[in-house]
């Protein structure tokens, strides 16, 4: 799958001189075939939704249509490898469904439009069929690692729309920082704290990754990704890393 007509503007690729984040070996028992792509993007040109994020998000939208017009959301086979994955930490993916799940479900009637970053990743994760997550880095703490949780993590989220804390099961897989819980579930939930917003100028970017989706694949998400980032004229500086075991 391609996204077509994105235009880059300058990009710096820097070699990462540390490790932007980490998996514990336990969630790689639970899924030998998992990678994470790692990006953290500085010098976003932050906003609300444009031109650009608007054609994209539609892009994404028909592509799911015709996705769906062939086959249930479920029997996807990216879909369908998160619904696994899943289960495995004994989570009911019928009633927590994984970001990509939700994502492409929600499309053909319309997905969410909440900012230029959000909207440009939102709508990237449902064409490549790839979990996205985005976070602020100028609200995180320390570097990001994939655990099993202990469950007493705090997790800031919200409940009809009023801020609360709350903390994660036992064994559930999640990202977390030094000041707790940033994605609940693998990739279900984000914490409010650390959400990209109209200001943000330094993001990093999680993609997720299973089997049949390869590392190829995975460094082109990655590439259009910071093409359609860096169509306002911004100069990025990006950092990369792959987490977990490589695939073939």
């Amino acid at each position: 799958m391609t996204l077509g007509d994105g235009t880059a503007g300058d990009e710096t690729v820097v070699a990462a001189s540390a490790d932007l984040g980490s998996v514990a070996p336990e969630v790689l028992e639970l899924r030998p075939d998992y990678r994470a792509l790692l990006l953290t993007v500085d010098g976003l040109i932050p906003g609300p939704g444009d031109a650009m994020s608007e054609a994209l998000l539609t892009r994404a939208e028909e592509f799911a249509r015709a996705a769906l017009a062939e086959s249930a959301v479920e029997d996807l086979p990216h879909v369908a490898a998160w619904r696994e994955a899943y289960r495995a930490f004994d989570a009911k993916p019928q009633r927590t469904r994984n970001s990509l799940e939700a994502l492409t479900r929600r499309a053909p009637a319309g997905l969410p439009r909440i900012n230029r970053l959000t909207d440009t990743y939102n709508a990237i994760s449902v064409l490549h069929q790839v979990p996205i997550g985005g976070e602020d880095l100028d609200r995180y703490v320390g570097v990001p690692r994939l655990v099993r949780a202990s469950g007493e993590e705090p997790f800031d989220t919200t409940a009809e729309g009023v801020g609360v804390m709350e903390h994660p099961e036992p064994g559930e897989v999640v990202w977390r920082d030094d000041e707790g819980v940033t994605c609940r579930r693998w990739n279900w939930r984000q914490a409010r704290r650390t959400q990209l917003s109209e200001s943000t100028t330094r993001a990093l970017f999680i993609i997720d990754a299973l089997d049949p989706c390869t590392d190829e694949e995975l460094a082109t998400v990655a590439d259009e990704l910071v093409a359609h980032l860096s169509t306002s004229g911004a100069e990025l500086t990006v950092r990369r890393q792959l987490l977990g075991r490589p695939s073939g």
